[in-house]
């Protein structure tokens, strides 16, 4: 059974997108079974691995109208690497959530419906809290929190932490975190302050990975591939690989 990790910050512009398509792909290429579930309405993740944003997808799975087995599509070009997109219809998600019944648990519902197929499922979020975000935590065991190298991103962790302990409170408790991962990282002497902070309140919760900031990073998606099949020896490929490296030698040590 997979596990199953959101990928959430309700900051926008801190390197979740970016985060979802290049580690779900690192894990793809190192040989794990990937399912990436696009669910932000900007459908950057679904743009980003060169897929339609007007596919059938996600929403049709809230919706009833569709079963995930139905709407997931295989990366050509990554093996290993599916993706059940997103589109702009899943912004009317928070709107008609509230009129399903069992609404907090329809997410979980299509997780669960395909959670044997695969080693590890990642959920993209979009940038905010709403009952969509709510409905993904109830679905996911862990939560990877990526966190810009920069004081305004950890000003707004706390809204994060708060939401996830009222859900594990409750709906989810299961619910834990699976690690903060410092992105947009640039050495100068702010950034190395953020870093130092983020480990001495989180310890080992913080990944020893960090993601630098790269251009190869942010030209990747307008080609729809990970930046590991953009550019094999740019920075960013070299961050996530140890990323996935770490990521999977953290969750071997937990099954222990």
């Amino acid at each position: 059974m997979a596990k199953v990790i959101a990928l959430a910050n309700q900051k926008g512009g801190v390197g979740k997108t970016t985060t979802a398509i290049n580690l779900a792909a690192s894990l793809a290429l190192l040989g794990k079974k990937i399912l990436l579930i696009d669910a932000d309405p900007q459908a950057n993740a679904t743009s980003g691995l060169g897929f339609d944003i007007n596919s059938e997808g996600i929403y049709e799975c809230i919706a009833g109208e569709k079963q995930a087995s139905e709407v997931i599509l295989p990366c050509e070009e990554v093996k290993n690497l599916w993706v059940l997109p997103s589109s702009i219809d899943l912004v009317a998600a928070d709107a008609e959530l509230p009129k399903l019944e069992h609404a907090h648990r329809i997410f979980k519902q299509i997780v669960d419906s395909v959670r044997e197929n695969y080693d590890y499922i990642f959920i993209d979020c979009s940038p905010s809290l709403g009952l969509l975000t709510v409905n993904i935590l109830t679905a996911a065991d862990t939560v990877l929190i990526p966190v810009q190298c920069e004081y305004l991103a950890l000003e707004g962790l706390s809204k994060l932490l708060a939401t996830i302990r009222k859900i594990k409170s409750g709906l989810n408790p299961t619910l834990e975190i699976e690690g903060f991962l410092l992105t947009m990282y640039m050495r100068n002497r702010l950034n190395n302050q953020v870093v130092s902070e983020v480990r001495e309140h989180f310890g080992k919760m913080s990944y020893e990975t960090i993601i630098q900031r790269n251009v190869r990073l942010g030209e990747a998606p307008s080609h729809g591939v990970p930046v590991m099949l953009y550019d094999a020896g740019a920075v960013g490929s070299e961050n996530y690989l140890n990323l996935a490296r770490e990521f999977l030698k953290r969750n071997k040590q937990a099954t222990k």
